[in-house]
């Protein structure tokens, strides 16, 4: 990759930063399209995002940002505009500056993941899903599979108010009722996904008993590090079908680079 005066910078916000993955599929990718751009990692602590992003608003090479872990809600909150599920989730994954200084937020962890899932032969349509979380990547993966027309969506969160907020969310803008707040349990659900940070330290605790879930379940990760996470091994053991973490990323790089720096081929 050749870096020059005129290449357009993406900084991807993150922390910590160590377990970032996405520059190693982001950077090959728009390397192999020709296009003049790098993404690096930064890492930024909550307090210090808002100064970070008013210095952002200065840098006339920046194309935009990529967030994940702990910003997606803090940035939303700080973007100009939002777009699409961003606005309705006010959760936001990318956004992109324009020549102003202004950012404009979208959300594409729902998209991806589900890109993902399809990538590797999963369908989630007529599912039953039990979803592991309600903070940034969970609200834009639920929005998907509401839209993706699942049978019934369980959420379960440490803080149940807040899954019982995104139920209630989400059954409204979809006139849907199949949507509900409920606990880490398996049951008879037969999508198990770990849409919270809990895994990504080699000390943190399952987010979810294993033998709650059934053995012919299939069962995923939004963490990438590590590839196979102390949950994928467990429920592999039992027969679960196991879906990684990094296939998220891998299905929404290519809308992420199109949204931050224009389509391929429109110059």
């Amino acid at each position: 990759m050749n870096i020059d005066g005129r290449t357009r910078v993406i900084v991807h916000l993150a922390y910590p930063s160590t377990h970032l993955r996405t520059p190693s599929f982001f950077n090959p990718l728009i390397e192999q399209q020709g296009r003049n751009a790098v993404l690096v990692p930064w890492q930024v602590s909550p307090e210090n995002l808002p100064k970070v992003w008013d210095a952002l608003r200065l840098c006339e090479s920046l194309a935009g940002v990529i967030v994940t872990i702990p910003h997606k809600t803090d940035v939303a909150g700080l973007c100009d505009e939002l777009e699409g599920a961003a606005r309705f989730l006010q959760v936001s994954n990318v956004a992109r500056r324009t020549e102003d200084g202004r950012f404009i937020g979208r959300m594409y962890d729902g998209p991806g993941y589900l890109q993902g899932l399809r990538n590797e032969g999963h369908e989630m349509r007529g599912r039953r899903v039990l979803l592991l979380g309600a903070g940034g990547a969970a609200t834009g993966i639920a929005h998907s599979l509401v839209e993706e027309k699942v049978e019934r969506l369980t959420i379960a969160n440490r803080t149940r108010s807040k899954a019982e907020d995104l139920a209630a969310k989400l059954n409204t803008e979809f006139g849907t009722d199949i949507v509900s707040a409920g606990e880490a349990v398996g049951g008879d659900h037969d999508v198990v996904i770990n849409a919270t940070s809990v895994g990504l330290k080699a000390d943190d605790p399952l987010p979810i008993d294993p033998d709650s879930i059934q053995s012919d379940a299939l069962v995923g990760e939004v963490i990438m590090q590590p590839d196979v996470t102390a949950l994928l091994e467990a429920v592999r053991a039992r027969g679960c079908t196991i879906h990684k973490g990094k296939h998220m990323i891998t299905g929404q790089t290519q809308l992420l680079a199109d949204f931050l720096l224009g389509p391929l081929g429109a110059d």
